[in-house]
Formats: C-alpha cells, sequence, structure tokens
C-alpha cells in the first residue's frame, strides 16, 4: 500500500486512489457528531448559493456552515462541534458548507473512493481502508482556509498513516491537546471567543470519540456524507 500526505487544495486536486480529506478544525470533526445524531441525510457542498438553493426546494432542510470561521447569514449553526454537539437531527436533512474542508471534496476529482475524515474518527477510517486494501491511499490535509497548511490537520495524516502501516501512534491524545499551543490558540482567545468557543478545542482534539468513517459520495448538488463501519 502507497501512502501519500499530500496538503491544501493543489493536493486534494492530485490525490489518487482512496483519498482522505482531513480537516480537523472543524469541519470533518463537526460531521461525526450530526451522523451520529442521527441525521436522515447528510449533503457537503462547495458552494454556499448550492446550500441556499436545496433549502428553498426544502425548507425543512438544516443548514451548517461557515466562511472565515462565521456562520452564514439564515444558516441554523456555524461550523462549530459545540453547538450541535447532542442537537437530535432525527429525519432531518442537513447541508454543510465550509472553507476547507467541503472544498477539498469538490477537488478530489481523481480519487477512487473519497472519505472525510479527523482526529475524532481517525482510527475508524484507518481500519475501513485497511478492510479495502487498496494499492494507493492519499491523504489531504487542507489546513486553514486551504491556504497554509496546520498542525492539526498533519497530525491527523500522521496518525492514520501510522495506523495504516500497524504501528499506531501512543502518544496521539496528549499530541492533540499539545495543539492548544499551536493552532488552536485560537479557541482560547477571548478575542474570538464568539467565532472559535474553547469547547470546540476539546471536542475536535478528541481522538477516536466515534467508531466509524465518514464515505463520500457525489450526488447531484455535492457529496452524500455516510457513516461506516470497520468490518
Amino acid at each position: 500500500m502507497e501512502i501519500r500526505i499530500l496538503e491544501l487544495l493543489d493536493g486534494a486536486r492530485k490525490a489518487e486512489g482512496t483519498t482522505v480529506i482531513i480537516d480537523v478544525f472543524r469541519a470533518f470533526s463537526l460531521e461525526p457528531f450530526v451522523l451520529a445524531q442521527n441525521a436522515a441525510s447528510l449533503t457537503a457542498v462547495g458552494e454556499v448559493e448550492t446550500a441556499r438553493r436545496i433549502r428553498l426546494q426544502n425548507p425543512e432542510t438544516v443548514l451548517i456552515g461557515e466562511r472565515h470561521g462565521r456562520k452564514l447569514e439564515g444558516f441554523d449553526y456555524g461550523n462549530s462541534p459545540a453547538s450541535v454537539c447532542g442537537v437530535d437531527f432525527t429525519g432531518k436533512d442537513v447541508v454543510h458548507t465550509t472553507s476547507a474542508g467541503t472544498q477539498g471534496l469538490a477537488a478530489a476529482v481523481r480519487a477512487d473512493r473519497l472519505y472525510a475524515a479527523s482526529l475524532v474518527n481517525a482510527a475508524a477510517t484507518a481500519k475501513v481502508i485497511a478492510d479495502a486494501d487498496p494499492s494507493c491511499v492519499s491523504l489531504v490535509c487542507m489546513g486553514w482556509e486551504c491556504r497554509r497548511n496546520t498542525e492539526e490537520d498533519l497530525l491527523c495524516a500522521e496518525y492514520i498513516r501510522s495506523l495504516l502501516e500497524g504501528n499506531g501512534m501512543p502518544d496521539i491524545r496528549s499530541r492533540a491537546e499539545d495543539l492548544r499551543f499551536y493552532e488552536g490558540k485560537k479557541f482560547f482567545d477571548p478575542a474570538q471567543a464568539e467565532v472559535f468557543p474553547e469547547p470546540d478545542f476539546w471536542l475536535c482534539v478528541d481522538p477516536d470519540r466515534f467508531d466509524f468513517a465518514v464515505e463520500a459520495e457525489p450526488c447531484d448538488n455535492g457529496f452524500r456524507m455516510k457513516a461506516v463501519k470497520p468490518i
């Protein structure tokens, strides 16, 4: 199994084989919460207007999304795991758009199979991939708004790679929590608390909280996200 770590939109465009789009802060940490809380469907879209058009067609649609970290006008939730944690989405169709993670999905046009991952479901993602035993795996770190590399996405990619190689990373929890000194500093800045609440940090750095991978399947408007458990 060849395993490559790529970065940003250029990396997503180059990704081949089984491709994992990684966005720890916060898109693909949030999506497992939505799926675990019984959403009828979860669709990831690249464009804000696509999300709004879907809502016009179905006014009961729940919209989740951000640009520059801030909740989009008219949306029900921003890209905050803390805001959706514990919400009952039973029977709800949810649409999600963000500055990085969902953009990476749209850019990964050469992927054979596509997953969205973060630290909260890294081990399950690695196990699902290992079960399929593909010849090529691309791990794509989306970074901050697809513009610059970030430590948390690279750590997640290295963790998934270590699991696929059979090594693991025994200190993953402490390394994840240490992110508060790097990209995670914004979650502890009182001036940014409205956009980046501290609880989001702790929810995003809780390794392997969920026992399922999130597979992205192309659909008419974007990608249908579904929970997939390892064999």
